[in-house]
């Protein structure tokens, strides 16, 4: 069954806040981080197991894949891809860190 991508606000706002920082020092790489973030959302629903599980959940439906150093946290439900987080890889990040899962 294909999945929807959404986008948690939660996540939407790591975005925003991910592009304004970037973009302090250079538009041209801040506007390519979001791009292949949002390319990487976008690819998920052909492969939504690809991505590895979050050690600090462990559970199989929290998954994660990497854009540069930029985790983005997704749960795999059944019929939506549910973006959570986009964090960075320094970024502490738990379960108490959300509570959408």
């Amino acid at each position: 069954m294909a999945h929807r991508v959404i986008w948690s606000q939660a996540a939407a706002d790591d975005l925003q806040a991910i592009a304004e920082y970037i973009e302090r020092d250079s538009l041209h790489y801040a506007a390519s981080v979001v791009d292949k973030i949002t390319i990487l959302t976008r690819s998920l629903p052909d492969h939504p197991y690809l991505g590895r599980v979050v050690p600090e959940f462990e559970r199989d439906d929290i998954r994660e894949r990497f854009v540069f150093s930029y985790r983005v946290v997704y749960q795999v439900r059944e019929d939506v891809i549910l973006i959570v987080n986009i964090i960075h890889g320094r970024r502490q990040y738990g379960p108490e860190s959300t509570k959408l899962l």
